[in-house]
């Protein structure tokens, strides 16, 4: 599955993961790590340009989060970033520089890349997103399956056992994600791919694809 690979979904010079994420063949390898990885790049921060805003919980100097937002940490928020009214951070997050994480939304266990949009009432759990993708109103990463067992990532006729039980997306860079839409666990989008609003998304969305439901999956003109 040459597609999914990390080098094949994300330009890494767009995230502060780069790291982290250049060892993993694969992105969701990242998952079990991004906790430890954040409190590593906690000690190499220049404070003069990061405030420490509670435990393992530091904010640059440049961004804006609302007073009503609630982060926990390990939590690093890059240059630029927003994060809106009632944004809900559980730890082990990564919010790129610029990103916006909007009102109500949640945060667990994820890297945003540079420039991301997570605006408005979305959850994203347990997932990579890339280089300015955007999830629209109500989006969400769906990370654990209903019957509890380990998340399989399926291409076709392709399979990969992850060992994961908890694992939402992994969007490869400028991907859009229409209002509504549900990512199911183990769901990977290649960059530059536009999911329709209200889909309900699993498996592989191949790059430069328009998804417009189950089956139904067109490239880029």
């Amino acid at each position: 599955m040459e597609s999914i690979k990390t080098k094949e979904l994300y330009d890494l010079t767009h995230t502060t993961a780069a790291e982290l994420l250049s060892e993993c063949e694969y992105p969701f390898e990242a998952l079990p790590k991004i906790g430890a990885f954040i409190l590593k790049l906690i000690e190499g921060l220049d404070k003069n340009e990061f405030e420490c805003k509670g435990e393992n919980v530091w904010v640059s100097k440049s961004a804006k989060v609302a007073p009503t937002a609630s982060i926990t940490g390990p939590c690093i928020i890059e240059a630029g970033a927003e994060v809106r009214h009632c944004a809900f951070i559980r730890g082990n997050a990564l919010v790129g520089k610029n990103s916006v994480v909007g009102n109500s939304t949640e945060l667990k266990n994820v890297i945003l890349f540079d420039n991301v949009q997570v605006p408005h009432y979305n959850y994203v759990g347990d997932s990579v997103l890339g280089y300015k993708a955007h999830m629209g109103a109500g989006s969400i990463t769906s990370n654990v399956k209903s019957d509890k067992t380990l998340v399989v990532v399926k291409n076709g006729d392709k399979k990969i056992e992850t060992g994961l039980k908890k694992f939402g997306a992994m969007l490869g860079d400028c991907v859009e994600v229409g209002c509504g839409s549900v990512l199911n666990p183990g769901t990977i989008v290649g960059k530059n791919s536009q999911i329709y609003p209200l889909s309900a998304v699993r498996g592989v969305v191949k790059a430069n694809s328009i998804y417009k439901k189950a089956g139904e999956v067109v490239t880029k003109l």
